[in-house]
């Protein structure tokens, strides 16, 4: 029997309403030569039917015995996947027509590459919208962002097979942060890049686990950076790893001056780790830097509009490697005048 070129793997569970969409998406692909494994997870709703109800051949659907959660269903999927590469997909998401050729011609020229995804635009509301991440990119930048953000949406994800690990594909211990979890896995032994173009409609909705499930996810990515930096060596990883998820992937104000200074000397450390132990190009050092300090004057932002530090503080701790993230000082100005507005409103509330 010949094996397609190209997995799907999808965890279905009480997306009756969307799925269609998604599978739409599918079979519109330029590129044909793929199987599609589906797994119901026990759904409540008429998702089975609708996935039986399916006339494509590449269609293969595995009905779960008992709920066993997304990872499992996931990880159920690729142990049937018979593709040289398998994607990722979640239920309501949607594939533009070159998604898998795109990712397919790559992969093939750059067998450097194990894990390669692409740039997701948001669809929200019926509207699409530009998505949140970096929008240029190369290999040595995903892999520094590994460090201090998720840089890559699942459902773009498209690995070898044979580079994954033994074990688990996803580990079901690392609930909603799973995908971080296998990148930081297989950036240990080969490289992971993303195309620079949006290939897939990211969908925003109430409904979604990134919505639902925020403090496992925090505990989650906190475990997986934790693992990552105990293997540079770091003092205190979970201490580090609960800094750069609180502070930089959520976006919740430092707290204070030390706070911030804390968090640029981490970053300083971190990026001077990772500069050091690899051949960094020229083009990727200047793109490291701006996005580290972009981020930077992020954190900052928030923490003035938030008026939990003053512009003094923010200018004196400021990193020589970050400065003041590329913002302006009419910027942090602005920032910090909303800050203080807020901080009156505050105190007027308490008197």
């Amino acid at each position: 029997m010949t094996h397609p070129t190209v997995s799907v793997i999808m965890a279905a569970y009480n997306g009756a309403g969307l799925i269609n969409e998604t599978l739409d998406s599918l079979w519109a692909q330029s590129f044909g030569d793929f199987e599609v494994i589906a797994v119901d997870d026990c759904s409540t709703d008429d998702t089975l039917e609708v996935l039986r109800a399916c006339p494509d051949p590449r269609l293969h659907v595995i009905v779960a015995e008992r709920n066993a959660g997304p990872v499992r269903s996931r990880n159920r999927a690729f142990a049937q996947a018979r593709g040289r590469y398998v994607a990722g997909l979640d239920q309501d998401d949607i594939c533009l027509p070159e998604r898998f050729a795109r990712q397919v011609a790559y992969l093939d020229a750059n067998p450097d590459i194990d894990l390669l995804g692409t740039t997701a635009a948001i669809l929200e509301d019926g509207a699409v919208t530009s998505g949140l991440k970096s929008p240029v990119t190369t290999p040595l930048l995903i892999e520094w962002l590994l460090h201090i953000e998720n840089p890559l949406v699942w459902s773009t994800v498209m690995v070898r097979r044979d580079a994954v690990p033994a074990g688990d594909f996803t580990r079901p211990d690392i609930l909603y942060a799973e995908d971080f979890d296998l990148y930081h896995r297989l950036a240990r032994s080969g490289g992971i890049a993303r195309i620079d173009e949006p290939l897939l409609l990211y969908r925003k909705h109430g409904g979604g686990a990134s919505q639902r499930y925020a403090d496992t996810m925090r505990a989650s990515a906190t475990r997986v950076l934790a693992e990552s930096y105990a293997a540079t060596g770091a003092d205190d990883p979970h201490a580090d790893a609960w800094l750069i998820v609180e502070h930089l992937m959520r976006g919740t104000p430092v707290p204070d001056r030390a706070t911030l200074e804390l968090l640029g000397a981490l970053i300083g450390r971190l990026q001077a780790q990772f500069l050091a132990s690899r051949s960094v190009d020229a083009e990727s050092l200047r793109m490291i830097r701006w996005e580290s300090a972009l981020r930077w004057g992020r954190v900052v932002r928030t923490a003035l509009k938030a008026g939990t530090i003053g512009l003094a503080a923010a200018m004196a701790v400021r990193p020589d490697h970050l400065g003041l993230g590329y913002s302006g000082l009419d910027e942090l100005l602005g920032a910090r005048l909303v800050g203080t507005a807020r901080t009156a409103v505050r105190r007027g509330r308490a008197a």
